[in-house]
């Protein structure tokens, strides 16, 4: 041994750094300097996205393997989805996010563009988005609009650590980070990894609010342009944007006071445009303005109605599916009139009453997809990071919600049951 010792202090270097003790301190080392150039809110985001990204496609895998061996699952009227999910990728952690709308995101995906079109009953910006990336993974439209939404998420993640932080009061250095965690705790959270609109829309709303809390006006309407083209209700979100503007001059109503209104916000009149320009596509390949109307009618008989009097004929009634469903978007709005009805936070009252009641106003046929729609509710993530500051909530909160969501995730993967659209 004290040959080995002596061998080891003359020439050359020493066999314990060759043997793992010198080699992993280096790496930690440098890690540690990689990490640190990292953006905080970066650091945290991307480990959040890769983290949820790992536990919820691992749960995915498990609970599809379990119905796998359960006899008449799925039954033999409901296979079509696994087709078209074995189609995509034989990979179960991939193909589990595709379903119901994410196959006619593809279909419009792959739409050629020089000849007319039959099918407008959704907003185009997703599927467009898609396009160009398809001939990057070989042509794979599908695969294309699951990175979308991905790529979106993670987006959302900054801008909701961002906002969260802003909107919180900055009091706790821990308020972005829960911000984050309580957005993706939200019920249907899941669906943001899906292929669907939900990650694309919440995150394009929560930069325009974050923009327009920094009075960066011209960015909050090209980004309010794009929102209002992700979903019908998106151009309907000019009105809270508009409260924050109206705030952030102290609420002045008055002749005086239009002229400042209008030389800042005017770009607010992008958002609107943007769902014009959707239908000026549908006049452009049907004939119809409002051929995207006419087809929600026709094809799922949506019809604009009193949300308040859709919600309580779910609520007395026999289906309870149905009750179910509606009792999450009253406990969502509660929690919202609750948590937001400080003056400051009215914008963001407003808008999370828009998110919920604009579904509900089409009527009995939303009660299905009703559960998806509610995702858009991003302050309610806000109201519930807010009172998880209180000693000993915060646990009880993060588990609750996490049962939740957990058992919300294996019913959506049991796609039959028809409780999540």
């Amino acid at each position: 041994m004290g040959d080995e010792r002596r061998a080891g202090t003359t020439g050359g270097p020493a066999p314990a750094r060759w043997s793992g003790v010198g080699v992993p301190g280096r790496l930690a080392s440098a890690g540690g300097r990689l990490a640190a150039r990292i953006p905080t809110p970066w650091g945290f985001v991307l480990a959040v996205f890769v983290g949820s990204k790992l536990v919820l496609s691992l749960v995915g895998v498990l609970v599809l393997t379990a119905w796998d061996g359960v006899p008449g699952a799925p039954p033999a009227d409901e296979t079509m989805t696994r087709i078209q999910q074995d189609q995509i990728s034989s990979h179960r952690w991939i193909s589990l996010w595709f379903a119901w709308d994410s196959f006619l995101y593809d279909h419009l995906a792959r739409l050629p563009l020089d000849r007319p079109w039959n099918d407008f009953g959704f907003p185009l910006l997703y599927p467009f988005l898609a396009r160009p990336l398809a001939p990057l993974l070989g042509g794979h439209t599908a695969w294309a609009l699951l990175l979308v939404a991905n790529v979106a998420l993670l987006f959302q993640l900054w801008f909701a650590y961002r906002l969260g932080a802003r909107l919180l009061g900055d009091e706790d250095p821990g308020d972005g980070r829960r911000a984050v965690r309580y957005l993706l705790l939200l019920p249907t959270a899941f669906l943001f990894q899906a292929a669907l609109t939900e990650s694309l829309f919440v995150c394009l709303a929560l930069a325009a609010f974050w923009y327009a809390e920094q009075r960066r006006w011209l960015v909050v309407g090209i980004v309010g342009y794009f929102l209002a083209m992700s979903r019908s209700v998106g151009f309907v979100v000019v009105i809270p944007l508009a409260l924050v503007l109206l705030r952030q001059h102290g609420w002045r109503l008055g002749l005086r006071s239009v002229p400042r209104y209008v030389r800042e916000g005017w770009p607010l009149l992008l958002v609107p445009a943007g769902w014009l320009t959707f239908m000026a596509f549908c006049r452009w390949q049907s004939g119809d303005w409002f051929a995207y109307q006419h087809a929600q009618e026709k094809g799922w008989g949506i019809k604009v109605q009193n949300p308040l009097g859709v919600a309580g004929s779910a609520l007395v009634g026999d289906n309870s599916a149905n009750t179910f469903r509606v009792w999450i978007a009253v406990a969502m709005l509660l929690v919202a009139a609750v948590g937001l009805r400080r003056r400051a936070d009215w914008p963001y009252l407003a808008y999370t009453v828009i998110v919920v009641l604009v579904p509900l106003s089409m009527g009995p046929p939303v009660y299905k997809s009703l559960l998806r729609y509610l995702l858009a509710a991003f302050p309610v993530a806000l109201v519930l990071a807010r009172w998880a500051r209180r000693p000993g909530l915060d646990p009880w909160l993060t588990a609750g919600l996490a049962l939740l969501q957990g058992a919300l995730f294996a019913v959506w993967l049991t796609y039959w049951t028809h409780l999540i659209i």
